[in-house]
């Protein structure tokens, strides 16, 4: 019986837990603030009226980043070999737009049920975010691999076979 022997180059190392969690704190913080003043202005929603629907989306979106970009860098790690710090523009714009598609579908119910919107205001209303948000995302993700690049030797590690 032939024995598989896996050597280190076969594994890629992710993002801790803790890593994970500061980026998925940073992004929301800085999307609140950057995203907030713009929606209410379009919107027509008092400001903190805003703000308090942004602040549950954004709990929705932290909860969404955290298990999508998990599954994101895995299935990278597991098919393409690659470290998150390590990929393309096109495989960030590809992270970046399924994040929000999926956040899309999980936040339009909760912007009718927040506001007077109907379903077609809102749809537009959640692109215009999805939109604003995505630009973010590219940027903030690309610019957070930069600052707190993935320590070869990291302990969570992806088998890549």
């Amino acid at each position: 019986m032939e024995r598989t022997v896996r050597t280190e180059h076969e594994r890629v190392p992710l993002r801790t837990w803790r890593d994970r969690v500061r980026q998925v704190l940073a992004f929301e913080a800085g999307g609140l603030l950057l995203i907030t003043p713009p929606f209410a202005w379009a919107s027509g929603e008092p400001v903190l009226d805003s703000l308090g629907l942004l602040a549950l989306l954004a709990l929705i979106a932290a909860l969404w980043n955290a298990g999508y970009n998990t599954m994101f860098d895995r299935l990278e790690a597991r098919f393409l070999r690659r470290r998150a710090d390590q990929r393309p523009p096109l495989w960030r714009l590809v992270q970046a737009l399924g994040f929000e598609g999926g956040l899309l579908f999980l936040t339009l119910p909760v912007i009718v049920a927040w506001t007077d919107m109907g379903w077609l205001e809102a749809l537009v209303a959640d692109l215009g975010l999805a939109l604003a948000y995505t630009v973010y995302a590219y940027v903030f993700n690309w610019c957070y691999d930069r600052l707190f690049p993935i320590a070869p030797d990291q302990e969570r590690r992806c088998s890549a076979s």
